[in-house]
């Protein structure tokens, strides 16, 4: 018999914060082979209790696979959550780099923000939108155009 303690936890969404740490421990596991509190610390620049802190909560949600002192192990459905939250970052990323051409920290830090609120359809389209201009015969064309435009209301500004 399942405890309805951890189905009532199951059932609650994920806080843009815990989807953050799940990003986090995806993107490192894919550099490392085995991913430890304190990398998840500076690669998110908190403190090591807080990192202890939302791991407990993950481990409770089945989310990770977490022992004090031992390595950060996500479980699938946690892998599946850090992989789905890189490629919407990656995504918005790109969009605002080669196509609103802001600069790569801005865009970075501004996906990281986005990425917990647009709704799947709305991804979709973006990224439909941004393949449309790379195959667009006028696309790139369109967007020299667009650059002009920002250009000539920044200096009226």
């Amino acid at each position: 018999m399942s405890d309805p303690k951890n189905t009532h936890i199951a059932e609650k969404p994920l806080t843009s914060v815990m989807e953050d740490y799940l990003e986090a421990i995806f993107d490192l596991d894919q550099d490392k082979k085995f991913v430890r509190v304190r990398d998840i610390a500076k690669k998110m620049d908190v403190k090591m209790p807080s990192v202890t802190s939302m791991l407990k909560t993950l481990n409770e949600r089945n989310l990770v696979n977490y022992e004090k002192y031992e390595y950060v192990e996500l479980t699938e459905q946690g892998a599946d959550i850090g992989r789905e939250i890189r490629q919407r970052h990656e995504i918005i990323r790109k969009f605002l780099i080669e196509i609103l051409k802001i600069d790569f920290e801005t865009a970075d830090e501004d996906a990281c923000r986005i990425e917990h609120t647009l709704s799947p359809s709305t991804l979709d389209s973006l990224s439909d939108f941004m393949e449309f201009i790379q195959i667009c015969p006028l696309g790139g064309e369109r967007m020299n155009l667009f650059e002009d435009y920002r250009k000539r209301k920044i200096i009226k500004r």
